[in-house]
């Protein structure tokens, strides 16, 4: 399969915060391929194998400060990279991946994403990797 790319969604009254932190549409976005899933939020960034990836669901629309920026959960040990309230896709992951800190010692079992597609997005995770 060809890599699918989706942007983010920015909601207009968090680009500017987000813009400070480095995080602007032409730094920020998801590829899936038949091999990865990568993201990149800013200086941000997350990488997983496809075979990672165990399950994806929409969710949303969140509460600002749960959801705009790069976010721990403490409920999960998930990631959020957020730049929209609207909805996003989760990402569960089989074994856990750095994302927010260098380093292996902050490993996050799953990852939301606010892209302005959602449907495409999950579409192409729930896909069978091609080959």
């Amino acid at each position: 399969m060809a890599a699918h790319r989706s942007a983010f969604r920015f909601d207009p009254p968090f680009r500017l915060p987000l813009a400070l932190l480095g995080v602007r549409p032409e730094t920020s976005w998801v590829t899936v391929d038949d091999e990865a899933v990568e993201i990149r939020f800013g200086p941000w960034r997350l990488r997983t194998t496809r075979g990672n990836v165990t399950g994806a669901e929409i969710s949303g629309p969140y509460r600002w400060w749960r959801a705009i920026g790069p976010h721990l959960s403490l409920a999960d040990g998930g990631v959020t990279f957020g730049s929209s309230t609207a909805t996003g896709v989760c990402i569960r992951l089989a074994a856990g991946v750095p994302a927010l800190v260098p380093g292996p010692w902050l490993r996050h079992p799953a990852v939301t994403v606010t892209v302005t597609d959602p449907d495409a997005l999950l579409g192409v995770l729930r896909a069978p990797p091609v080959g």
